[in-house]
């Protein structure tokens, strides 16, 4: 990603001037991993904090018991409870397991294949796993692909940081923030990321409502 062109971009444009200047440059990371591995991780960390979705993770790896992430036919192969012993939810249990059998089956591309797909493509092909959503590939397509022009519209974090940013009172809808992030292209994944931080910064500022 080139962060500094992106901001250069941004900074032009006056809802994200001040953002810019209070946070200061986007360090926004780029994970190159195996889609598959990207996925079981974006479904460890849904709708829980960051360092329980970690420490599920982490347990995850113990069991495996090897430097690289578990494949899918270890995870196939390991019974559910083992799974739920992991802290992992029976929905969560069952998207994992669903993620295995569909990258085995072909429907979740290398990191080779992902990199020739566009981003609508992706997200058709990967949407079909249970418990992958929209959302969650849009994750994939930001912090594991690189990709610049993502804006998840359906992200809290974002819909809200973007209500702060313009004053507004409730959050934008998301097919309305879809319509307003046009003006961002080609770099609403790096807008999406300063509006992360822009209701980071209202966290910090009102600590008793977090």
């Amino acid at each position: 990603m080139n962060h500094k062109k992106a901001q250069a971009r941004l900074a032009r444009i006056p809802l994200f001037k001040p953002i810019i200047k209070a946070v200061g440059p986007c360090t926004l990371a780029v994970m190159m991993r195996e889609p598959y591995e990207a996925l079981v991780r974006a479904i460890a960390h849904q709708q829980v904090h960051g360092r329980a979705a970690e420490a599920m993770l982490g347990r995850l790896l113990a069991l495996h018991a090897a430097p690289e992430f578990p494949p899918p036919r270890f995870i196939l192969d390991l019974p559910a409870e083992a799974l739920r012993g992991c802290g992992f939810s029976g929905s969560k249990v069952a998207a994992i397991r669903d993620i295995a059998e569909k990258s085995m089956a072909g429907l979740v591309p290398s990191l080779a294949e992902a990199a020739a797909l566009d981003d609508e493509s992706l997200i058709a092909r990967l949407v079909a796993i249970r418990g992958v959503g929209r959302w969650t590939v849009e994750m994939v397509l930001i912090f594991t692909l690189g990709r610049e022009d993502v804006l998840p519209v359906d992200d809290f974090g974002v819909r809200e940081g973007y209500r702060l940013a313009a004053g507004l009172d409730e959050q934008p809808r998301p097919r309305a923030l879809a319509e307003i992030g046009k003006e961002w292209a080609p770099y609403r994944s790096i807008a999406a990321w300063y509006l992360w931080r822009r209701a980071d910064m209202a966290k910090k500022i009102q600590p008793l409502v977090i």
